[in-house]
């Protein structure tokens, strides 16, 4: 992990886009001491999430102070469909819209090879859509990420509560593959539970690693892990899972990558016809979508612990 640039003033880029340039909200002269306010903001970088917002958006909005979504050059109306989805639900005071538009780097060997200062950087790409938060705390969250009833429930009693708090929070989601409005597949099978919640400061900004962007914290800090099913991953059958990877295939050998390999294994496996171990198939009633379905009913009743297996060895497990 490189050593981040600018952490405590701001980062100008080197192709010179002054637009762009990143200024943090604790740097800005225009908001003094007081430019951050007690709360936390969802953060959503996104490219070509429109048909999955309808579900990611209401129970975020919520549960956070504010979601900002920064569209990065979406052709499919994601912008639009945000906008629709908030105003829709009473919620739009509590969203902002942004634009980036700049080609960003896919993870992978692309990104490596991007200086980090510069706007086609992803560490660069992250740390400007975070220099817009005005909140305290923040969250990092996908267009694909939807919170179960439960995880609404918890996100909304922990977004008034960390707006004060130097701590990391460590949130689970679980992988759901839509094969239709009714049919689904939820991967029980990968313990997933990632750093996705941050105090906003100079000790939390974001550096280029080898193959992605990675969140800076002190030697120190409090970090708290949510108890699982409180959150899914959409992964459209029919759409283009790993678009943000230069190779996906690298996945097999890459140390850095034990979840990624997971996703390529069952993403792979269900198209084969072939469900792994660990793996759910779920049928929603006639009427009701399947995501609501998983995140409304099916997952909020499931008994805990889930059945996780080691995914490595998932490949050993398949039926037909």
């Amino acid at each position: 992990m490189s050593v981040p640039v600018g952490a405590g003033r701001g980062i100008t880029n080197l192709e010179g886009h002054a637009d762009y340039d990143i200024v943090w909200p604790w740097a800005d002269e225009r908001g003094g001491p007081g430019a951050l306010r007690r709360g936390a903001t969802a953060v959503l970088r996104v490219k070509n999430e429109a048909p999955g917002l309808r579900f990611v958006l209401p129970p975020l909005l919520r549960a956070c102070d504010h979601v900002l979504l920064v569209d990065n050059g979406s052709d499919d109306g994601t912008g639009e469909e945000a906008l629709r989805v908030a105003a829709e639900h009473g919620l739009s005071d509590r969203f902002t819209l942004k634009e980036y538009p700049f080609a960003v780097a896919r993870a992978g060997a692309e990104h490596l090879a991007v200086n980090e200062r510069s706007v086609h950087s992803l560490a660069y790409f992250y740390n400007w859509c975070f220099s817009h938060v005005r909140t305290r705390y923040s969250w990092k969250w996908d267009g694909d990420m939807v919170l179960t009833t439960e995880g609404e429930v918890s996100m909304s009693d922990l977004s008034w509560q960390v707006g004060m708090a130097e701590a990391v929070i460590r949130f689970p989601r679980h992988g759901l593959y839509i094969e239709s409005d009714r049919r689904a597949f939820l991967d029980l099978g990968l313990r997933n539970i990632e750093e996705w919640g941050f105090p906003m400061s100079p000790d939390y900004v974001y550096a280029k690693a080898p193959e992605w962007e990675i969140r800076t914290t002190p030697d120190r800090i409090e970090m708290f892990a949510l108890p699982q099913g409180l959150c899914v991953e959409l992964k459209w059958l029919d759409g283009d899972e790993f678009a943000h990877w230069t190779n996906p295939e690298s996945f097999a050998t890459s140390i850095r990558n034990r979840r990624k390999r997971r996703e390529w294994l069952v993403w792979n496996a269900l198209h084969d016809g072939q469900v792994p171990e660990g793996v759910v198939e779920i049928v929603a009633p006639e009427g009701v979508h399947v995501v609501d379905h998983v995140t409304h009913t099916w997952l909020p009743r499931a008994p805990r612990p889930f059945v996780v297996d080691d995914p490595d060895h998932a490949r050993l497990h398949l039926r037909a």
